[in-house]
């Protein structure tokens, strides 16, 4: 049985944005989500232009969807030629329904049209991290205390996902182009497409590894052993990202070095080194103290051994007091000696 089956009578009304769709020519409506007319869409993409382009997911291209009423939402069309597409269309559909998080991209619609598989999202109008700490700007627009938000607000996303779901959900690929931004830098999960809903034992075994390299964790990689304790692996990388400014695998660095992982890893705790591997563009920014705090977290995270890397729920904790409090942390004192 489908989980759009099993939860379709717990799933939550979209409520005030479904309303602002209401011009939508509507086919089909489910208590969670709003099944969408394809030739609305291809009208609010302008037929899936280059102009409307905005980037490429895991699963598919994304467009911007701008209708009538002036609305913009995100339009992900799914790859119709992979035999997963169906899937993880289903898959994203039944989960982003009828889990609701503030830290997680809200699902405003879908449409199914012969092969062809879209999900309508709220726009992100700031883009991915990966986005914001590779692309053009190179992180120039993430302060240290944004950066350490969007850390919580991740960690708060997936501690959702692993402790207030029932049953709990694996995210199975966290990686920074997966952590979108609004316009005021709240960070949001998205990319449900290879999440697996668990009941009691956690450990599972693919044939096939899915997810993305640089984020896999190892256990995962060689023994096909997948928990929430991989996904904090995946979460111990993005923070890696976030501290370094360096994407999780680099060809262009010297052998041994390529990897994010094992090229930080033992500067991060040493004290002398660790200021020497901060992205340039925070490195006067940072309170020292904070900074080792950080990569403390980081280092737990993604320890080759499952067992020693923290729960989610403990990061949380352990980020929140270092986060300003209005950036939904609990820090007070905006005392920042730099490096």
């Amino acid at each position: 049985m489908s989980l759009i089956s099993c939860y379709a009578n717990k799933g939550i009304s979209l409520g005030p944005l479904i309303n602002r769709l209401s011009s939508f020519r509507i086919t089909k409506r489910r208590e969670f989500a709003s099944a969408i007319d394809y030739l609305t869409l291809q009208e609010a993409t302008n037929n899936f232009s280059s102009s409307n382009y905005l980037g490429k997911g895991g699963f598919g291209c994304v467009y911007k969807a701008q209708f009538h009423d002036g609305f913009c939402a995100a339009v992900k069309k799914l790859n119709d030629d992979r035999q997963q597409a169906e899937e993880e269309f289903q898959t994203e559909v039944d989960l982003m329904s009828r889990v609701r998080h503030p830290n997680l991209v809200s699902l405003l619609g879908f449409c199914a049209h012969g092969t062809k598989r879209l999900l309508v999202y709220e726009l992100m109008r700031n883009g991915s991290l990966e986005d914001q700490l590779h692309g053009p700007s190179r992180g120039s627009t993430l302060t240290w205390q944004l950066r350490l938000k969007i850390a919580l607000d991740v960690a708060r996303a997936l501690e959702h996902l692993h402790e207030h779901c029932d049953p709990s959900i694996i995210h199975c690929d966290l990686k920074s182009s997966n952590v979108l931004l609004d316009a005021s830098y709240n960070a949001k999960l998205s990319d449900f497409g290879l999440a697996i809903t668990v009941r009691g034992v956690v450990d599972r075994k693919f044939f096939q590894v899915l997810g993305t390299l640089g984020y896999v964790a190892p256990e995962y990689l060689l023994d096909g052993k997948l928990t929430e304790k991989s996904d904090v692996y995946a979460f111990g990388v993005v923070l890696l990202e976030l501290i370094t400014g360096r994407k999780p695998v680099d060809k262009s660095m010297p052998e041994g070095c390529q990897s994010l992982v094992t090229w930080a890893k033992p500067q991060l705790t040493d004290r002398t080194k660790l200021p020497t591997i901060v992205d340039p563009v925070i490195k006067e920014m940072l309170n020292l103290k904070h900074l080792q705090q950080v990569a403390a977290i980081a280092v737990l995270c993604v320890q080759p051994e499952p067992d020693y890397r923290p729960l989610i729920a403990d990061v949380v904790h352990s980020l929140i007091p270092l986060v300003p409090l209005e950036h939904g942390g609990a820090l007070r004192n905006a005392d920042t000696p730099q490096l």
